[in-house]
């Protein structure tokens, strides 16, 4: 099943279009924190973002920037502010279409899925992993923080992609080695925290402090306790 992330504010307007998409066989997550919608984005993983222009503290525009930083996914903006110029830095800043309100039920749903048909025939959605409002783009192994992105060599990559996917539990450093040079020859335990070490540096360089910790005798962990 598709999903959505709905960004619209106005209740009746969102509880309209999650009715119509279940019709349609879709699933609709409606954003409820307008101060970080990235991290519900980031949470839900979404095939298509329908975005609304006027939303509370930040506007579309500048969410439809933050999102195009970390992913490609398919951005639709739904608004009644659909005059030229809206319009066209709607699609300047990322947008796929701008459907104007108000709009037919229907004729929406049915961009949506043409929308998706064109995107996921030809390949599946990017994941993103997210903790601590750091978004880790398993597409093309990139990291980015506050906007800013955070180059990683590839072990470095590899580092952190099993230890955010096993987050909140301790990964060995015997299954991080096996993980990263998949062999069976001998690796200088060394060569490891070497590698820990430098992408700490990188973490707190860009603001993530006590990002990876370690626990002695055991491994690392990303917790999510404060």
């Amino acid at each position: 099943m598709y999903r959505i992330l709905l960004v619209e504010d106005d209740r009746g307007i969102a509880e309209a279009i999650e009715e119509q998409a279940k019709m349609w066989n879709l699933e609709v997550h409606c954003v409820q924190n307008f101060r970080n919608i990235m991290e519900e984005f980031s949470q839900v993983e979404p095939h298509l973002v329908l975005l609304d222009i006027g939303l509370p503290f930040f506007d579309g525009y500048y969410w439809c920037n933050q999102i195009r930083r970390v992913s490609k996914v398919p951005i639709i903006f739904i608004s009644s502010a659909a005059d030229n110029m809206n319009i066209v830095m709607a699609m300047n800043m990322g947008a796929d279409d701008f459907i104007a309100k108000p709009f037919d039920q229907s004729v929406l749903m049915a961009k949506v899925q043409a929308m998706l048909r064109r995107t996921y025939d030809f390949g599946a959605s990017v994941p993103i992993l997210e903790h601590k409002g750091a978004l880790l783009n398993t597409g093309d192994h990139s990291l980015t923080y506050q906007g800013e992105k955070v180059p990683l060599t590839k072990n470095e990559f590899k580092i952190l992609l099993i230890l955010m996917e096993n987050k909140d539990r301790v990964v060995s450093r015997e299954k991080l080695m096996e993980k990263l040079w998949e062999s069976d020859s001998f690796i200088d335990e060394n060569t490891l925290t070497v590698n820990v070490g430098r992408l700490r540096k990188k973490l707190e360089g860009a603001g993530l402090t006590d990002f990876i910790a370690t626990k002695f005798g055991e491994g690392y962990i990303i917790t999510s306790e404060v």
